[in-house]
């Protein structure tokens, strides 16, 4: 009886949040970096395996949540190059949960979908499932889901300015010029989300206050929040108070 009465009294206030947002202030591009999954399951007596499983069950309502608002573009953190490293007995298991998540994402319907990381990292396998679930859904109208798997911050820098030397060289620049001329556009035009505007909004579930490198170039002005709650715990009422955060601050953008 108490648990029904807290979710109603969850329910009506999340609705009165949402009610009272500042529509207008509402952030074109969010950021999520997806934590929390294991401890979730072990605070719940459950296997990791669980826990990202009901982390990658979490994403669908998330972009249903932003769907009702206007947000634009959702970019998810779902594996980073460090989790690579992990013991293959875990790895194994949360690569096909993150391949099985990518692949409803592009198979909803709703959403576009293109993968930001490098890919070249991956098993052959799960590149495959990023670059099929990118085909298919990539034309879309509905928000752009950015998928972040086998994804660093700093290699994504590292890559953008290879790519753009391999560019500038093909062109017959030198080192020299190239050294010359470069400006923040140039790198900007050379990154995994080109073309795409930079997080307004960056929210982190799970208590922890850091970035871990997530988005590091584009997330410079970046309005961030951090969630105590574990991912797949995440509610509405969580997501609305982001939002009202986001809405209520000045953004400076550096100044």
């Amino acid at each position: 009886m108490k648990s029904k009465l807290r979710r109603l009294a969850v329910k009506l206030y999340a609705r009165r949040v949402e009610g009272r947002l500042d529509t207008d202030r509402a952030p074109k591009h969010i950021g999520v970096i997806l934590d929390g999954n294991r401890r979730w399951a072990r605070a719940a007596g459950g296997t990791t395996k669980q826990g990202h499983q009901a982390g990658a069950a979490k994403i669908q309502e998330l972009l249903g949540w932003c769907a009702e608002t206007d947000v634009e573009v959702v970019t998810l953190w779902l594996l980073s190059t460090e989790n690579l490293d992990r013991p293959e007995e875990e790895l194994g298991p949360l690569l096909t949960i993150v391949e099985g998540a990518v692949r409803d994402l592009a198979e909803d319907g709703r959403w576009r979908v293109h993968h930001v990381g490098a890919l070249d990292v991956l098993p052959e396998r799960t590149q495959k499932v990023l670059s099929e679930a990118e085909e298919l859904a990539g034309e879309r109208d509905g928000i752009l889901v950015n998928v972040a798997v086998g994804y660093g911050g700093r290699q994504e820098i590292t890559d953008a300015v290879r790519s753009l030397l391999a560019k500038r060289a093909a062109e017959g620049a030198s080192l020299e010029q190239v050294a010359e001329q470069l400006g923040v556009e140039d790198i900007s035009e050379h990154l995994y989300t080109r073309g795409q505007p930079d997080p307004d909004l960056v929210i982190r579930t799970s208590g922890e206050q850091r970035l871990s490198g997530f988005m590091l170039w584009q997330s410079a002005h970046s309005e961030y929040y951090f969630c105590e709650v574990y991912w797949p715990a995440f509610r509405k009422v969580d997501f609305l108070r982001a939002l009202r955060d986001y809405a209520a601050r000045h953004r400076r953008f550096g100044h």
